[in-house]
């Protein structure tokens, strides 16, 4: 099953896609009778990523935020003509995708884990892939 999301982003942030991909995973389950596979959720941008982080506590993506922000600071010294080289950097380190196993239909996610949509050049129209199988 592949199945494409958007999502209108802000300025910056990491957004919370967690429910997006579990409701994939009962879908997979009734189109195909499966419980057990794996879900991949992919990134097609180059100024945004995927990760899978704490879903308690709102501060941990307060404090990730600002940590990216002081490891790839915006340089007057980047080259790149758009001027988001900082965003490319961030999304680079993070990464586009993330694997999550799935048994009986459910993902197998940690207790205080959740899946991350990350932006870091928008407000923009994004979109993100759920792909299981």
């Amino acid at each position: 099953m592949l199945k494409t999301i958007s999502l209108h982003t802000p300025a910056e942030g990491f957004i919370n896609i967690t429910a997006a991909a579990a409701k994939a995973a009962q879908e997979f389950y009734q189109e195909t009778g499966k419980q057990d596979a794996l879900c991949t959720v992919y990134c097609p941008h180059t100024t945004a990523a995927i990760t899978i982080n704490e879903n308690a506590d709102p501060d941990v993506q307060t404090d990730l935020m600002f940590a990216l922000k002081k490891t790839y600071p915006d340089r007057v010294e980047f080259r790149h003509c758009e001027g988001n080289s900082a965003a490319h950097l961030k999304a680079s380190c993070i990464g586009s995708s993330v694997q999550v196993p799935m048994q009986q239909n459910k993902l197998l996610l940690g207790t205080w884990q959740g899946i991350y949509f990350c932006e870091f050049d928008g407000p923009r129209e994004r979109h993100y892939i759920i792909h299981i199988q």
